[in-house]
């Protein structure tokens, strides 16, 4: 069945994160220079950095974010960035139907089951 949407949503996941302290990174290869970049998530500001071997790339993002968070206090600015908890998702039909009977399989609201289920993807 092409129109299978089923088929969309079940890609295999590859943790392309590097962990430094509560921080993570997103990593990926940049062909242009021929290094990995990484890339901090959820911060209040930019913090990126590059490396051509894993032990460079940790390294180099150590040293990154420790600069980025000695900025931070030196100017008084909270270093995560906020969220408001709100998350609109637009999902075709039969994604929406097979979530809400999902939900009610496991006896939750289509909101608490969908939070739950973004968690555990999240923490996988």
């Amino acid at each position: 069945m092409e129109n299978d949407c089923r088929k969309c949503y079940h890609a295999v996941a590859i943790d392309n994160t590097l962990t430094f302290g509560k921080y993570k990174a997103s990593i990926l290869f940049d062909a242009e220079i021929g290094e990995f970049r990484g890339e901090f998530l959820g911060l209040n500001g930019g913090a990126d950095f590059y490396g051509k071997s894993l032990a460079e790339l940790k390294r180099e993002g150590a040293a990154s974010l420790k600069v980025f968070l000695e900025m931070c206090a030196e100017k008084g600015i909270e270093p995560d960035r906020s969220f408001s908890g709100r998350l609109m998702l637009r999902v075709p039909p039969e994604v929406h139907s097979a979530a809400v009977h999902a939900a009610a399989a496991h006896g939750k609201s289509l909101n608490r089951w969908a939070a739950d289920t973004i968690l555990e993807a999240a923490s996988a």
